[in-house]
């Protein structure tokens, strides 16, 4: 008897079509079921002209993915984690993070130009509230241009033919995905442009009944699943939760695990974090570490370390202005 397929979630986007064909792959490897991919559209995809701040901002490519798996039409979905919203479903398991992809931004740029040789009032293509805030940090005489689109929309706009912009800036991880890395003319340091929080990472969905009723399949997630990933996104995801902004807000976040003094003792999750006015004009950003043990700490949920971290950090971030910038943005 063929084992019954597992039926994937996703947007019907190139780069959405890739990753979740990666994930699905190595979630029913060595099980002998099959991968089906369920296309599934979004608010997101059907207006790809719009500001998304202006259609829905946070959620606006996840809703419809998470319905399709309420409604039992697909059995796990795979989002960038990201896009998801920060409050967690009752009925939703955050069944897996695989290993991050580079969470760096790039600069696609003629003539192979970096962020500094960009010309004096180059124009800069983003739609990122986050990214154009800390380009204009970097280069106040950039002109900083909103755009929308898939990634080839939105590389064609400073490469294509019809090029109207110097220079734009996507998420390294998705142009890696795609194979279209060879674009790059430059990855920006983290010093210069910190990520979105989760950005290069992704997030695995089931409904939690569907875990206690498949044990292979919730012993594959496991094995996917990558404890530095899921430690340091969860980092990143609770202080945007606590900073009660969502993902198009002009905040960044940037967790990593670095050695501890002792060489016995646990690893150090370092954070750092920063909320900035959309003009790039005014900055609060901060740092917080902990000591983290990856085999005996929870690493994710109420009361986990990375959890408390994120909540420590976006504290600190309120208590010197970051909520004053944010209220501008709202506003």
């Amino acid at each position: 008897m063929t084992a019954s397929p597992l039926r994937l979630g996703t947007r019907a986007s190139e780069l959405a079509l890739t990753q979740s064909g990666h994930v699905g792959a190595a979630v029913v490897e060595g099980t002998g079921h099959e991968v089906e991919l369920v296309h599934v559209s979004t608010h997101g995809d059907r207006d790809r002209t719009s500001p998304l701040a202006q259609i829905g901002g946070t959620g606006v490519f996840v809703t419809a993915v998470r319905q399709a798996l309420l409604d039992g039409e697909v059995d796990v979905v795979v989002h960038s984690w990201k896009d998801l919203p920060t409050a967690p479903l009752d009925e939703i398991t955050l069944a897996c993070s695989p290993e991050r992809e580079d969470p760096r931004d790039a600069l696609c740029a003629r003539d192979g130009m970096t962020l500094a040789q960009l010309p004096a009032g180059a124009r800069v293509g983003t739609g990122s509230p986050r990214r154009g805030a800390q380009l204009l940090r970097a280069r106040p005489d950039l002109e900083v241009v909103g755009i929308r689109g898939n990634v080839e929309t939105r590389l064609n706009r400073a490469l294509g033919p019809d090029a109207d912009l110097h220079a734009v800036v996507l998420a390294a991880s998705g142009l890696r995905r795609v194979g279209r890395e060879a674009v790059i003319s430059e990855l920006l340091p983290v010093e210069v442009m910190l990520p979105a929080p989760a950005q290069g990472a992704l997030a695995v969905e089931a409904t939690t009944a569907a875990l206690a009723q498949a044990p292979w399949f919730a012993e594959r997630l496991q094995a996917v699943d990558d404890a530095t990933t899921r430690a340091a996104v969860t980092a990143e995801r609770s202080l945007l939760r606590a900073l009660e902004a969502g993902c198009s807000a002009p905040v960044a976040a940037y967790a990593v695990l670095e050695p501890g003094t002792d060489p016995a003792a646990a690893q150090v999750l370092r954070l750092r974090a920063l909320a900035i006015r959309p003009d790039g004009t005014h900055v609060v950003e901060g740092e917080a570490r902990v000591d983290l043990d990856l085999a005996a700490d929870a690493l994710s949920g109420p009361g986990s370390v990375p959890v408390e971290l994120g909540r420590e950090l976006a504290a600190d971030l309120l208590s010197r202005g970051a909520g004053e910038i944010l209220a501008e943005v709202r506003a």
